[in-house]
């Protein structure tokens, strides 16, 4: 079975960014999926599963290390992950635009968005990627802060770095009509503000936000809503 897991943190995303992803993930996969919100309140989403947030000193701290959590064994089986199960990472604010199926029936051991930074020189973008159990738990147990420092980032130490270093030449979704993942306003992304026709997700790393630009139509169909 697949599983799909957002991270919820602090005031930064309100309810509404919680139901209406899953609601677009629940929309358009068509293969049994289980969806976990990872969050440190209490939220009654219908057909999610809540999991207590770990490691909240690292939600403290920019640059999402929390989620490297995903690459520790122990903590995959405290869910009921078995080995080789596909455990897909999203950002709250993503809009699901098509069917998702194509792209998380894949063999690999590990995915992620590449191409999609324009200013950040990191091959990797964290806003959406995805792993099998079991697999690389060194990117959990080799990791500490003064670890993710020693790695070249931009403008802090960041998760997607710390990807990148460990991880290199991932053969992972090219943002663009070559995946159907979008990276809004961002390399791979048509000049103006229609969305792709064949987008089948979009993602708004950086300072964007959907609720910023929710009079475009299709934003105000797919997500706002």
């Amino acid at each position: 079975m697949l599983t799909i897991c957002a991270w919820c943190w602090g005031n930064k995303y309100g309810d509404h960014y919680v139901r209406r992803l899953f609601a677009g993930l629940a929309r358009n996969i068509r293969e049994p999926v289980r969806l976990i919100l990872i969050t440190d309140k209490y939220r009654d989403i219908p057909g999610v599963e809540l999991a207590r947030l770990p490691d909240v000193r690292l939600t403290k701290i920019k640059g999402c290390f929390a989620r490297l959590r995903m690459f520790d064994p122990k903590w995959q089986l405290s869910l009921g992950i078995a080995p080789g199960i596909r455990l897909v990472c999203i950002d709250l604010d993503s809009i699901i635009t098509g069917n998702l199926d194509p792209l998380f029936a894949r063999p690999e051991p590990f995915m992620i968005l590449t191409g999609a930074n324009a200013a950040n020189p990191c091959p990797y973008n964290g806003s959406v990627f995805m792993l099998r159990g079991g697999y690389r738990p060194d990117v959990w147990e080799d990791f500490s802060l003064r670890a993710a420092a020693r790695v070249p980032y931009y403008e802090f130490p960041d998760d997607q770095g710390w990807l990148a270093a460990k991880i290199p030449g991932t053969v992972g979704w090219r943002a663009g009509s070559a995946s159907g993942i979008y990276a809004f306003k961002k390399p791979g992304w048509p000049p103006g503000d229609e969305l792709p026709a064949d987008a089948r997700l979009v993602v708004f790393p950086g300072r964007r936000d959907p609720a910023q630009f929710q009079h475009l139509p299709w934003i105000k169909q797919r997500w706002a809503a």
